[in-house]
């Protein structure tokens, strides 16, 4: 097929170019390059740099779809400026799909997020039919979108699947995590073994959960490519799914502290604070409906996932 890739030069976007590249399917990259890297965009890919409002310029009917990666992701820079995300995420994204519908593309597959649900009101696994009610403007934005889907593939026969993350972590081939600012737990983790900081964070450490960190989901980024491979097969027109990507487990804090030290040998201290509002005790996934819908199982656990982001982060060092 051929595919146009929004935010294609940022971490998810570009492990899943990598593996769409791999399948055999021709890609355009469209991306800004505000926070993601040119380098990152795998060869084989077309870049085309530009705002996603620059897709009617870029697709044409020999397109046969649109995978839509490119967003602003920041929770709490989403609280403190709530504008800009939905200029971009919701503003830009209806940009996007008028310019699907005026070429005649009609299979789109969007990154969604956990962020969609808020806070859950039990410990149990979240269902795609759990009450999404998100508590800050960047999962509002990411909802607001999946609404957007449903009516377009009511009224203009869309074929689109919304997949909701959970927490992403890992790296594929020359692919990985690099934000600025990081606030991810694994790659901060992995900082300080490689000595860019003297320790890291935990917060909260009285959860009602086995060891009183809190619980979440952790999915390797390649199963995750996996997963969006399985949603350009199964898009159906006329009809809007959307399915939970995670590992259907969990990890506490602890525990992924404990795997970056058995993973790297280093100790990486920590610095224990009170939690943060608004964080959940355990935030898991329930992925029934992606195995039944996408016939798709991850099969990278925790040690694999720190592991490949380790060597991600340690190829960097030497390239530098």
């Amino acid at each position: 097929m051929k595919l146009l890739v929004t935010g294609g030069a940022g971490y998810v976007g570009s492990v899943v170019t990598a593996h769409l590249l791999e399948a055999g399917h021709e890609v355009t990259v469209l991306d800004v390059l505000s926070t993601g890297h040119r380098d990152a965009v795998p060869p084989g890919a077309t870049l085309v740099e530009g705002d996603i409002r620059a897709a009617a310029d870029v697709l044409d009917p020999s397109f046969d779809a649109v995978l839509h990666f490119a967003a602003k992701t920041l929770v709490g820079e989403s609280v403190q400026d709530p504008g800009p995300y939905w200029d971009n995420n919701v503003g830009g994204t209806l940009a996007l799909l008028e310019a699907a519908r005026t070429h005649g593309v009609n299979r789109f597959v969007f990154s969604s997020t956990a962020a969609t649900y808020g806070d859950p009101p039990s410990d149990a696994p979240l269902r795609e039919t759990d009450p999404a009610v998100p508590t800050n403007p960047y999962g509002a934005s990411k909802l607001a979108v999946d609404h957007m889907l449903s009516g377009w593939a009511r009224a203009h026969g869309l074929g689109a699947v919304s997949l909701r993350y959970f927490n992403v972590a890992g790296a594929y081939g020359g692919c990985g995590e690099r934000h600025d600012p990081e606030t991810h737990l694994v790659p901060n983790l992995l900082r300080v073994a490689a000595g860019e900081a003297p320790h890291a964070s935990v917060f909260g450490t009285d959860y009602p959960t086995g060891d009183g960190t809190a619980v979440r989901d952790y999915l390797h980024v390649a199963d995750l490519a996996d997963a969006h491979l399985r949603a350009l097969e199964h898009v159906e027109p006329g009809t809007h799914r959307v399915y939970n990507l995670g590992s259907g487990g969990g990890y506490t804090v602890r525990e992924v502290l404990a795997a970056v030290r058995r993973v790297t040998g280093h100790p990486v201290p920590v610095v224990e604070g009170p939690r943060r509002a608004g964080d959940p005790a355990v935030l898991v996934a329930d992925t029934e409906r992606a195995r039944r819908g996408l016939g798709w199982e991850p099969v990278r656990k925790l040690d694999e996932i720190v592991a490949d982001a380790w060597a991600f982060a340690r190829g960097r060092e030497v390239s530098a």
